[in-house]
């Protein structure tokens, strides 16, 4: 009888927080997300790092992906167009990185290019009768022209030739809205099962590590890093704003995640609007 009745910490905690008002569901999203920034700040002192472990990150969502591609057959609730920016966007930051650094993010980069190219494939061509080509309704050009015109206009000053800096401003600007279609689609069905929920939460936790990363390196130069000498003194904002946006983008469906793991369900319901 004792255990029929006892409730683990978590679901505690889940179950206080549920009774909660929005505005105070939201504050405390907020300390949690501040004592996050705080504990990367005083653990990882390589900023560096951030960015090798997001890249890791969206690679595991990616293998996550292709774990469910190969085992059920079927790739119902993914959005084709969110993997063909996903393929579009890392493609151009490849080129861009192999001209401008040629490390280990170029290493991470192609290895995550050739695994969405098979998700793609895959999609297209093999498990297409499953696809939800009806939900997934948002147009490619609503994401891509408003990147290429921002990239046009905000790209770094760098001694690097006027069109690799566009090109690298095109890509950041594309990466922070490339999930837009999978949310949208994810919108329409409400209820999306477990490993395209593993992929997009993986997606969020890696924009929370490069939002981390602008965060931190702002504070930590108490605001100058935003004006760096050498980089325009709108490209570094509007980057920190594209980061800032893809995060947000991304926080409501990681609050749905995270309640519906905590409440024991594999299954991660949304509300009508993402």
């Amino acid at each position: 009888m004792g255990q029929k009745g006892y409730q683990s910490p978590a679901k505690k905690v889940l179950s206080w927080i549920r009774k909660k008002s929005k505005k105070v569901k939201i504050f405390l999203g907020l300390i949690t997300a501040i004592s996050l920034l705080v504990t990367l700040k005083l653990v990882v002192h390589d900023h560096n790092l951030f960015f090798v472990i997001a890249e890791a990150i969206h690679l595991i969502g990616l293998l996550v992906l292709i774990y469910k591609l190969t085992t059920l057959k079927t790739c119902s609730g993914l959005s084709l167009k969110t993997q063909v920016l996903t393929a579009i966007f890392l493609a151009v930051r490849l080129y861009c990185s192999f001209i401008m650094e040629a490390d280990i993010h170029t290493l991470l980069d192609f290895v995550t290019l050739v695994a969405t190219v098979w998700v793609i494939y895959m999609m297209k061509f093999k498990l297409k009768t499953s696809y939800m080509a009806e939900l997934d309704n948002m147009p490619l050009y609503y994401p891509i022209v408003p990147a290429a015109a921002l990239a046009f206009f905000v790209h770094p000053t760098t001694s690097h030739i006027l069109i690799n800096r566009m090109l690298w401003a095109f890509c950041v600007y594309l990466e922070s809205v490339s999930v837009l279609p999978q949310l949208r689609l994810m919108q329409n069905v409400q209820i999306i099962e477990p490993f395209s929920a593993h992929y997009v939460f993986a997606l969020g936790i890696a924009r929370f590590l490069g939002c981390a990363h602008w965060i931190i390196q702002v504070y930590d130069t108490a605001g100058a890093y935003i004006y760096l000498a050498g980089r325009g003194y709108f490209w570094i904002p509007t980057v920190f704003l594209a980061e800032m946006v893809q995060t947000f983008i991304l926080a409501d469906f990681c609050y749905y995640y995270v309640k519906s793991v905590m409440s024991g369900q594999l299954i991660v319901r949304l509300p009508t609007s993402v």
